[in-house]
């Protein structure tokens, strides 16, 4: 069906808005096909402890220098609607593994390109999207019986998948020393639960600071907020502090309706000013009577309020982000209250040292030697901005990597060994398929492939010589085997010690296949009028209809 008018009886019948798009059949595909190649081309080049980085300039000419998949999609600020599946794609994985977002991208545009070529010969996108079922479905039982179990919690184990997570990095020179940081701060925050353990990410807070190098990024037992201490008559250092957290305003109450106060003489000024700073002097005394040396307010605190505490010897935070007093609870012990008259001993948090220091430019205040901290802190150092942002970056994939470790104890090897093995055993289970379908599963093998010819492209290596050389490998049963990225030859991954959770791979075959399932099943591409821009004044709207003085504002 065409946009254009159809002609009934001489009228012209016009169904879709004057201005919309149409494309479908075989058009829509190859162009929504098209579309995807392409976002997965632009990340291609970035896998592997070889892959090169991108450098990506935003509107405001800030630039981010990454090779993180999910931020190179989301700072490409993608426009194409086929294309923007693939970026959801990489947030989905980002999501729920944590790493393995450009191997997710590159096996959904793999996917695609060869159902394409299957298109090309007449196969029906429907056929191709039951084989590319089956195919995933064995290829997540493949997974699971080729993983390797772990003990739960194994520090070596977990050390490994932080530094494969790493080793592809621009941090990748500090991988041993940063890995050792990332499971020491996980391990820390997990919880037991009856045989398992349960460990959120959002419980290790990191922190970042522009200055010294990345050798200098510690972990704290506690926390550190990028704020300083209100009042300079405050100590700049307290020990064995005893923390009220407070989300409430440290101030006068302002009534609700507008309210006036009629005043005759001077004396009633004072009289009132003195009331209000006996409300404020009693705000204090009711945090010192608790015990509290230490005050952390989400909220403002007044000026007078603020002078009194620092008499007290009290130090005092206002405005702290209510993530972070979600983390100071945990690490502290303490309770968040919302209502000063509740405050009581027990509801303080301890911890060894409340010390605001200069850290870079900038005075930040460290709460640390909490007793068994719930929350800790990773304080990134670096030698620029653009260092310090990627390695916040890695730092997030390694912490999700021993996350998916601590809670499925279960490991796979890297270096595209796993690709290569479910690709040998998919080809052998699409020889037991009767219809159309062992095509799908057979591309669906040679998509996962991709990830092997990948990897060497990007190491300077003969693709189709490592390619040839893995197949027959694993033809003869030696399912560990790899690519050695880094001494350019194929060896048992595990002598090598790359391992990944198994979470990752299981998750790439996921949402790999969902995207290019959801493409592939498209025929139909309608794409409605844009409004149009309302038109401008004469001369782009300047005084006297022109530019400097030029008729029609041209030059």
């Amino acid at each position: 069906m065409s946009t254009a008018p159809k002609h009934t009886s001489g009228t012209p019948v016009l169904v879709l808005k004057e201005g919309s798009d149409r494309s479908h059949g075989r058009q829509a595909q190859h162009s929504n096909i098209t579309a995807a190649k392409i976002v997965a081309e632009s990340v291609r080049s970035s896998l592997g402890p070889k892959g090169m980085d991108k450098m990506l300039v935003d509107n405001f000419g800030d630039v981010t220098i990454t090779n993180d998949g999910r931020t190179i999609l989301d700072e490409m600020d993608i426009q194409h609607p086929a294309a923007k599946m693939l970026v959801e794609v990489a947030k989905t994985q980002d999501k729920e593994a944590g790493d393995g977002t450009t191997s997710s991208v590159i096996i959904a545009g793999e996917l695609l390109n060869k159902a394409e070529e299957l298109i090309n010969k007449n196969i029906h996108p429907t056929i191709i999207i039951e084989g590319y079922k089956q195919a995933a479905e064995k290829a997540l039982e493949i997974l699971d019986k080729i993983a390797i179990p772990i003990e739960v919690g194994s520090k070596e184990y977990l050390n490994k998948v932080a530094i494969t997570a790493m080793g592809s990095k621009i941090v990748s020179d500090y991988k041993e020393y940063l890995a050792d940081i990332c499971v020491k701060a996980m391990l820390s925050v997990a919880e037991k639960q009856g045989s398992s353990y349960k460990v959120d990410v959002d419980d290790v807070k990191v922190e970042k600071k522009t200055g010294e190098s990345l050798s200098e990024t510690s972990l704290i037992n506690g926390i550190v907020l990028d704020k300083e201490i209100v009042h300079s008559g405050m100590p700049k250092r307290i020990e064995k502090a005893k923390i009220a957290l407070l989300d409430v305003s440290l101030e006068n109450e302002k009534t609700e309706l507008d309210a006036k106060i009629n005043i005759e003489n001077p004396a009633q000024i004072e009289a009132f000013l003195k009331q209000e700073e006996n409300i404020l002097k009693n705000l204090v005394e009711k945090i010192v009577s608790s015990g509290a040396n230490v005050v952390i307010c989400q909220k403002g605190i007044d000026d007078m309020v603020q002078h009194f505490l620092s008499r007290r010897n009290v130090i005092a935070i206002r405005r702290a982000k209510k993530s972070d007093m979600e983390k100071l609870a945990k690490a502290t012990g303490g309770n968040i209250l919302s209502n000063i008259d509740a405050l009581s001993t027990s509801d303080l948090g301890i911890a060894e040292i409340v010390e605001e220091r200069k850290t870079g430019d900038d005075k930040m205040t460290y709460i640390e030697g909490c007793k068994n901290p719930k929350a800790v802190t990773i304080l990134i150092r670096g030698g620029n901005q653009r260092l310090t942002a990627e390695a916040e970056r890695s730092i997030h994939d390694a912490l999700c990597v021993i996350k998916d470790l601590i809670e499925e104890p279960k490991v796979v090897v890297g270096g595209a060994a796993v690709e290569l093995e479910m690709a040998v055993s998919l080809k052998k289970f699409a020889q037991t398929l009767q219809g159309r379908e062992q095509f799908a599963v057979t591309i669906f093998a040679e998509a996962l492939e991709s990830i092997a010819t990948v990897l060497a492209e990007n190491a300077g290596l003969d693709p189709i010589e490592i390619l040839t050389d893995l197949r027959s490998k694993h033809a003869k049963g030696e399912i560990y085997t790899g690519i050695n990225v880094l001494e350019g030859k194929i060896q048992d991954m595990r002598q090598n010690e790359v391992y990944e959770p198994l979470t990752v791979k299981r998750q790439i075959i996921k949402s790999a296949n969902e995207a290019a399932t959801m493409i592939l099943k498209i025929d139909d591409v309608i794409a409605t009028a844009k409004m149009k821009a309302p038109p401008m004044p004469p001369g782009g709207g300047m005084p006297g209809g022109g530019m400097g003085g030029y008729p029609g504002g041209e030059f």
